[in-house]
């Protein structure tokens, strides 16, 4: 199985990253801050105004390192693409089952997505009460799951999707602390527009490109999905793969770090345009936070295993490419119980 490796975070501007023989060394105002051993890293993500060396940049290309380049406030920019991994069977029966035999992995995902979504739900009741609106919100996500079974095209299982996201961000105010002073009217992005917005959107923005990564570390393309259509410079796959993790790990966090208190609205600046934007120093909370939820051990759902929640993306990868190959006869998409 695959080491959980420690992800990297660089935010503080003017960081300059080299390398030196095996490690990794950070340098701000030209003093080393740190030095790291290559191998103890799986994900380097620069923010902002961050330098990297051209040996670096290549040696974490021949080491397999994702090195990822984001802008101050998170938006995804670029990542380097080592050496293509994995076998071409692999690939070319991931571009068939694309193009003729996309239905059941869809399905598969957005069933586990809207199960997580409802099981989401279904905790805020038994945490905080029965409340009207919420359990409305689960019977339509009951029922998304039912009409799910017969859909037969791309488009129904989008619909359905997009029927059951408005159903439970309709809600999702209500698992809002009023004490916390955040108000949510409903999901927007490109740019958010209020804080939970910005918390949902940075967050997914980390995952996917880890799922990126980890989709590439067994050999396939993150670039071709079956439930996201094929889009320039979009990682399809790495979006339908996110689409299991939202609710349970995404909506989670940022719900436990806004109703502990541990962000507020002052947290966040708007721009002139209209944009939100994440501080820096609360940006370290997520990522330390982040690191923390990569460290929990749960039982997978599929495998009956005890494994770290940051291993969560490459075994998913694995699942898929098992499928593909035809080991397993439906991928299992994950969904904790």
């Amino acid at each position: 199985m695959k080491k959980l490796q420690n992800t990297l975070y660089i935010t503080t501007q003017g960081s300059y990253l080299h390398k030196e023989r095996e490690t990794l060394i950070v340098e701000q105002e030209r003093r080393k801050v740190a030095q790291l051993p290559i191998h103890s890293i799986g994900h380097i993500f620069c923010f902002g105004n961050v330098m990297v060396s051209p040996y670096l940049m290549g040696f974490c290309g021949e080491k397999g390192v994702n090195l990822v380049f984001f802008s101050e406030h998170g938006r995804f920019l670029a990542r380097l693409q080592g050496r293509q991994s994995g076998n071409v069977f692999l690939r070319r029966a991931q571009y068939k089952y694309s193009e003729i035999n996309p239905i059941a992995i869809a399905k598969n995902i957005i069933a586990a997505k809207i199960q997580s979504q409802k099981r989401l739900l279904q905790r805020h009741i038994r945490n905080h009460g029965n409340q009207p609106a919420v359990q409305s919100a689960i019977l339509s996500l009951t029922y998304s799951v039912q009409q799910l079974k017969q859909a037969d095209t791309l488009p129904l299982i989008r619909g359905i999707e997009g029927d059951a996201a408005a159903r439970y961000f309709g809600v999702f105010q209500n698992l809002i602390s009023q004490k916390s002073g955040f108000i949510f009217q409903g999901r927007n992005r490109r740019p958010p527009k209020d804080g939970v917005n910005a918390l949902l959107s940075f967050l997914y923005s980390i995952l996917g490109r880890d799922i990126s990564g980890a989709l590439q570390g067994v050999g396939l393309d993150p670039q071709v999905g079956f439930l996201h259509a094929d889009r320039s410079g979009r990682d399809s796959l790495a979006q339908d793969i996110l689409e299991e993790f939202r609710a349970w790990w995404a909506d989670s966090m940022v719900l436990a770090l806004i109703n502990r208190g541990q962000i507020k609205p002052t947290d966040f600046v708007q721009e002139v345009s209209g944009a939100v934007n994440i501080k820096e120093d609360t940006r370290k909370l997520i990522f330390k936070t982040l690191q923390a939820k990569k460290q929990e051990k749960i039982i997978h759902p599929f495998l009956q295993e005890e494994i770290t929640v940051g291993l969560l993306p490459h075994i998913q990868a694995l699942l898929l490419a098992r499928h593909l190959r035809g080991d397993l006869a439906e991928y299992p998409p994950f969904l904790a119980r």
